[in-house]
Order: C-alpha cells, then sequence, then structure tokens
C-alpha cells in the first residue's frame, strides 16, 4: 500500500530518544541531512510531490480489513483501560466556564469515582485563556494541560499573533500547544511558509528554563481534500519539529477517519525509519465509542507497532468518548449495561 520515502539519510538506529531536541535542522540532529530539502520552496515543494503517491483504495480496504478485527475478554479491558489514559479530554466552546474546566479536570482525574482502578486521562484540553485555571486544578498530578492555540480553529491571523497565543497558553501553564497550520497556504503550494511557521511556533513552545512544551501540529484533513496531501503535510510538519501530528479540529464536518489516521500512521513509521526519531498521532473528532477507539489501536499497533500504544504517542482528541469506555467498562466488570446516567455529563 505504501512504501517509505526515499530519503537523503540513511536509517539510525531505532533506539534514538522520542524527542528531538533543540534545532530540528542542527548539525548532528537526525533532521540535519534534511537541511537542504527544507532550504527553499522549490527544493520542500520537490521532495513533498516526490513521495509516494498514496493508493486510495488500497489504503481504504486496509483499514476496513482491520476494523473487522475483534478483541475479546481479557485483551478487551486492556485496551479499554489503554484507550481511557490516551484521552485528551477536551472542551472548546465559547461558553467555556472556569466551574466547568474545573469540573472536567476533576473527571479527568477520578473517571469513575465508584472505582480507583479506572486510569487518568492524559490531558485536558482548553482555550489559552483557561489554561491557569486547568493548571490549578490539575496540580501535583500528572496529567498535562493542552491547550489549542494559533487562532485555532481557523489559523487566519498573522504569524505575531498566532506566536503570542501560544507564548500566553506555556506561560500560563501549558504543557502541550495544538497549532492549526495554514491550510490556505498549504493548498496553495506554498510549504515553505507553513514549515517555517511551525518551526516558529516550536519555539514559542520554549519557556524561560530551555524547556519546551510539547508541540502538535493539526491538519484539519477534512479541508486537505485528498490522501497525497496528508501525506505531505505529515512529512512537512515532522522535518519541522513536530511532536505529534493531528487529524482535525473537531469543528469541521471530516475529522478523524480510519484512512486518514491510517496513513499518517505509516507516515510516522516510515519518518522514524529515515530519521529515527518517534513522532505522535492524535485523531481527533468523531470517536465517540467504545467500538471506535479499540479499532484505532488496532490501526495503530498493525501499522505504527507497539511502540505507540502509549499516551506518550498516540492520544484520542475526544469530549464524549470517555463516557462510552466508562460503560463498557462496567460492562465487563458487572456483566450490565449501567447506562449513560452512571457517568458524569461533561
Amino acid at each position: 500500500m505504501s512504501s517509505a520515502p526515499s530519503t537523503p539519510a540513511a536509517a539510525p538506529s531505532a533506539s534514538a530518544p522520542a524527542r528531538a531536541s533543540g534545532d530540528p535542522a542542527a548539525t548532528g540532529s537526525p533532521f540535519a541531512a534534511f537541511a537542504d530539502v527544507t532550504a527553499s520552496d522549490a527544493a520542500l515543494r520537490r521532495y513533498l510531490h516526490g513521495l509516494p503517491g498514496v493508493d486510495a483504495v488500497g489504503l481504504e480496504a486496509r483499514a476496513a480489513a482491520l476494523a473487522t478485527r475483534s478483541i475479546k475478554t481479557t485483551a478487551k479491558a486492556y485496551a479499554i483501560d489503554l484507550a481511557v489514559s490516551m484521552i485528551d479530554l477536551t472542551t472548546l466552546e465559547g461558553a467555556d466556564t472556569p466551574g466547568k474546566v474545573r469540573s472536567l479536570c476533576a473527571k479527568g482525574l477520578s473517571p469513575d469515582p465508584t472505582d480507583g482502578t479506572v486510569p487518568r486521562v492524559a490531558a485536558i484540553c482548553v482555550y489559552p485563556d483557561m489554561v491557569a485555571t486547568a493548571r490549578e486544578a490539575l496540580a501535583g498530578s500528572d496529567v498535562h494541560v493542552a491547550s489549542v492555540a494559533t487562532a485555532f480553529p481557523a489559523g487566519r491571523a498573522a504569524l505575531p499573533v498566532k506566536l503570542a497565543d501560544t507564548r500566553d497558553a506555556v506561560a500560563a501553564g501549558a504543557d502541550e500547544i495544538d497549532m492549526v497550520i495554514d491550510r490556505g497556504a498549504f493548498l496553495s503550494g506554498r510549504y515553505l511558509s507553513v514549515f517555517e511557521e511551525i518551526r516558529a511556533v516550536r519555539e514559542a513552545c520554549v519557556r524561560p528554563d530551555g524547556s519546551a512544551a510539547h508541540l502538535k501540529v493539526i491538519f484539519e484533513n477534512g479541508e486537505l481534500a485528498t490522501y497525497d496531501n496528508i501525506r505531505r503535510a505529515s512529512w512537512l510538519a515532522m522535518l519541522a519539529g513536530a511532536d505529534f501530528i493531528k487529524t482535525s479540529t473537531g469543528k469541521v464536518a471530516v475529522n478523524a477517519t480510519p484512512p486518514n489516521t491510517l496513513l499518517m500512521l505509516e507516515a510516522v513509521r516510515d519518518f522514524r525509519a529515515a530519521t529515527g526519531a518517534l513522532v505522535g498521532v492524535k485523531p481527533a473528532g468523531g470517536i465517540r465509542t467504545s467500538k471506535d477507539a479499540i479499532r484505532y489501536l488496532v490501526l495503530v499497533n498493525e501499522t505504527a507497532g507497539a511502540d505507540w500504544l502509549t499516551p506518550d504517542l498516540f492520544r484520542f482528541g475526544a469530549s464524549s468518548l470517555l463516557n462510552d469506555l466508562l460503560m463498557q467498562r462496567q460492562k465487563l466488570s458487572t456483566g450490565r449495561y449501567s447506562g449513560p446516567d452512571y457517568v458524569t455529563v461533561d
């Protein structure tokens, strides 16, 4: 269905660090061999358009075949707990209040107050002005604070505004930044502009002490229109130093789908083979049931491999998925479905 793109670099050891630090193109970095590729718009366009074309029929058939895999009993219980631990529990509404954010944080810390064995979620994802509230509510825990930035969800703002948005979120305590790419620039072929914007946002994620918030780069796959564009966006973002690549904002008609997530998982697998660097994947929008989540975990295992079956490298962007996972978990332990009134409403 796909092959690893030819690259000017030999593949380093797979034991390379999961996160590249500093300038992705710095001498000695696994990205250094790509310096010529990103030196000009023309060079980057040649490289991205030289990636193998996507066999759409094969991609969709592979995603459909993997969706038929059946997971039962102990394996299903493990998968449900793993999915819970991978959730970025999200509220991104104009009506968000500090009270709603604190309530969501409480749920993330203790998803089922009647069962202390339920894992905590990976992160709480909010708008930048709610980061400080979430940071306070999650103090002392290992649940991260994620914040959307860069004029989310449309991304229609000047670069200084986007960078200020990012810096404000990081200064308020965000551990992770979810940025949106400029789809207009990408679709008009201005790839270097998109690359440089991602690099600039990455630099804005650096704190005064030298540490940095992790950067998730959102493509909005529903607006990229073709699988080839999704593959190109994946490589562009990874070359720019993304820690995660993310399908969508959850604010458009087409969000995460098994085929477009499968394609991104192939990209991070091939990128690891080329550079040794591990980049995470985050499908977001439209994943609502335990069955959906388990299908995505099968995609991860069968495509990128078991190394990605961790919240460090795979997340679900979701607001309603957690409730269904909790109900399915209760069904496995009691033999009965509890119904939605047995879980809190987000």
